[in-house]
């Protein structure tokens, strides 16, 4: 079963994600409420899989996409951005991110894009 970490400044997204990945069969192992908790949980957890908010208080999620993939290169990240933030996802995938999904987001959309990034069939 694979393991997500998933990383929002708000409490209400961390759990609708949350409720979405354990349906869909995967263990949700750990929240994190910005970039800083997310580095350190991911270090901890080494999850399978992150979904990683853009804008987050302490640390954004691009710093903490950077951090990560500085010390787990293989590290599977999905970006979850409000609309209008291009230029930040640009800068996520160069610096590691595997996908990008923008909010209001489907429960269909988020699914194909961590089976795909997790090789497997939606």
């Amino acid at each position: 079963m694979p393991t997500v970490l998933v990383v929002d400044d708000a409490l209400f997204m961390r759990v609708t994600i949350s409720n979405m990945f354990t349906e869909w069969g995967y263990e949700v192992v750990g929240q994190a409420a910005n970039g800083k908790q997310a580095v350190a949980m991911y270090q901890e957890l080494r999850p399978d899989l992150v979904t990683m908010d853009v804008t987050m208080p302490v640390m954004t999620g691009i710093v903490a996409v950077k951090k990560i993939i500085a010390a787990f290169p293989d590290a599977k990240i999905v970006m979850i951005t409000a609309l209008g933030q291009q230029k930040l996802i640009v800068e996520a995938i160069e610096s590691g991110a595997k996908d990008f999904i923008t909010k209001p987001f489907t429960p269909e959309k988020l699914k194909m894009i961590a089976d795909q990034i997790m090789g497997m069939d939606s």
